[in-house]
């Protein structure tokens, strides 16, 4: 069983992946990418977000009225991907754990800062912390060109 890390320990570990991650996420100006997360009957759930990456960590506000709420209260297993590109496929993929951070005040409100400072909103919604176990990136060559050069990182 692998132990899910914050996003600085996998950019120390693979810096050009996770900046690759980090230009696909934010590739349209503020963070952009859908985020999956199982329902109660144990289908997938899947919503766009605006995850937020702040120092070490890779973190979402969630509506409280959105049923990804519950889900990741009930179980904080996730999958979150990137939107495509215009241009070519590129992708950036991680899966993990979410966890709520709801005692560390000041933190919160640093990454509210930033999170309003790209340009997104929100109205007093939960933050998570999107921990990781698993991220794969995609480069592809251009349109049509298969397969992508795949460059995967597993945590522990």
């Amino acid at each position: 069983m692998t132990t899910a890390q914050r996003w600085g320990t996998f950019a120390e570990q693979q810096p050009a992946m996770a900046e690759a991650g980090r230009a696909l996420l934010y590739q349209y100006g503020p963070g952009l990418a859908f985020l999956g997360t199982i329902r109660k009957d144990g289908g997938p759930r899947l919503h766009p977000v605006c995850p937020v990456i702040v120092d070490d960590g890779l973190y979402v506000f969630v509506g409280n009225q959105s049923p990804k709420l519950a889900d990741l209260r009930r179980d904080p297993r996730y999958a979150m991907h990137t939107f495509p590109p215009e241009q070519v496929d590129d992708e950036f993929y991680v899966a993990g754990t979410a966890r709520p951070i709801d005692s560390d005040p000041s933190l919160r409100q640093h990454v509210l800062d930033v999170y309003l400072a790209q340009g997104t909103t929100t109205q007093n919604d939960t933050l998570f912390e999107f921990l990781l176990d698993h991220v794969m990136w995609a480069k592809y060559e251009g349109r049509p060109s298969w397969p992508p050069a795949y460059t995967k990182w597993h945590a522990g």
